[in-house]
């Protein structure tokens, strides 16, 4: 069995999440199309929990692009549910930055799905560039 990103020790990100009316199907499920905003907002929340933020990376002309991506669906999310999200960096190179996500039930801690991205750092014109060294990466 694979081990929890809840259990790795590096830095991550520990996320609540209340599932939304409009993000659900007409039978009161989470659509699977809106569990990837949510990923994006674990790996937004574990940047700026580092001190920096798109904003910032963007205006200096940096931008991550989703150049991966795998999602593994277990158990449904119901409208009004409390979720917990845990993203962490499980790679980093000079270009790109690899995520885990795990998203639990807040109160049964029952694993609703597990993800993984890869985001790769380009410039303005879609070309591969080094991330910059002052967001503090390091090789994993």
């Amino acid at each position: 069995m694979p081990e929890s990103v809840a259990s790795i020790d590096r830095p991550k990100c520990s996320l609540t999440i209340r599932v939304r009316y409009v993000e659900c199907d007409p039978m009161g499920y989470l659509h699977h199309s809106n569990y990837l905003p949510y990923l994006e907002m674990g790996r937004t929340e574990l940047l700026r929990q580092s001190g920096a933020n798109y904003r910032d990376l963007e205006e200096q002309g940096f931008f991550f692009v989703v150049a991966k991506l795998a999602v593994n669906f277990r158990r449904p999310a119901r409208y009004d549910d409390s979720l917990e999200l845990i993203t962490l960096i499980t790679r980093q190179t000079h270009v790109r930055i690899d995520h885990a996500y795990e998203l639990y039930h807040h109160e049964s801690r029952l694993l609703l799905a597990s993800a993984e991205t890869t985001i790769a750092c380009v410039d303005r014109q879609g070309k591969i560039t080094a991330i910059p060294e002052w967001l503090g990466v390091k090789q994993i």
